[in-house]
């Protein structure tokens, strides 16, 4: 079921995600070469202990990181560790905290350093754009596909693969609610939007096949042919206009 989220339920979210902005902000700031992945979620760890908030990530289903640190070939899921970045890689940083009882969710990929290749500019440019795309979707009154779909035909355009194993969510009272928000789909299919529903929608995009597999830790996703992968995404609420950006 999916569930509608009230007035203040939605400032309640929308408190928890200004502090996700502000975390990939200082996050973001704080990339360069030869700094950790195990440094970014320290720092994570000390914002939100400020604001006496709680990741949403550490412990669910067992996850041990504060947030997910994904590089370059990895999609999602990857644990902060002693992995330092190098010059050239892209990294994909992806923040979840429950405050007051409600969630939000948001993430980013970033270019390391100044030797980036044109082809890991652009994944990252069109998967930005894809999520752009996607927000332009979450209108009320429009179907739930049209969003995956809008994500799928602009990737597939760039010849860019779509991951179909994970998707975006509903979010709210917990991380992960009803509905599944996939990044492929038939436009004007799926339920309907209405007012007051909140998706994090989140395109993760592949410069290859759409193929991934995990990691033998159990949790770090990579693409199956090893190739780059970005991933961006935002929590919004469905509003009576244009869709309202939480994070």
């Amino acid at each position: 079921m999916i569930d509608i989220k009230s007035e203040n339920e939605l400032k309640l979210i929308s408190e928890a995600g200004e502090i996700v902005n502000l975390i990939l902000k200082e996050l973001k700031a704080g990339v360069r070469p030869g700094v950790t992945t195990a440094d970014l979620e320290r720092k994570a760890v000390e914002i939100i202990k400020k604001f006496d908030a709680r990741s949403a990530f550490q412990g669910y289903r067992g996850f041990p990181g504060v947030i997910c640190t994904s590089l370059n070939e990895q999609v999602v899921h990857g644990i902060p560790g002693n992995t330092r970045l190098s010059s050239g890689d892209i990294l994909s940083i992806d923040v979840g905290i429950e405050k007051n009882g409600y969630y939000a969710d948001s993430a980013l990929t970033v270019p390391i350093g100044d030797k980036i290749s044109e082809k890991a500019l652009s994944l990252i440019e069109v998967t930005e754009k894809a999520l752009r795309l996607a927000i332009e979707k979450a209108v009320e009154g429009n179907r739930l596909f049209d969003i995956s779909n809008a994500v799928q035909e602009f990737a597939e355009s760039h010849g860019y693969g779509v991951v179909r194993e994970f998707v975006g969510h509903g979010i709210g009272k917990s991380l992960h609610e009803d509905p599944e928000v996939p990044n492929f789909g038939r436009q004007g299919t799926g339920p309907r939007l209405k007012r007051g529903m909140v998706l994090a929608i989140e395109p993760m995009i592949n410069e290859g096949g759409y193929e991934v597999e995990v990691l033998s830790d159990g949790w770090t996703a990579v693409t199956k042919d090893r190739l780059l992968s970005a991933h961006f995404e935002h929590t919004v609420a469905i509003t009576e206009g244009e869709a309202r950006i939480l994070t």
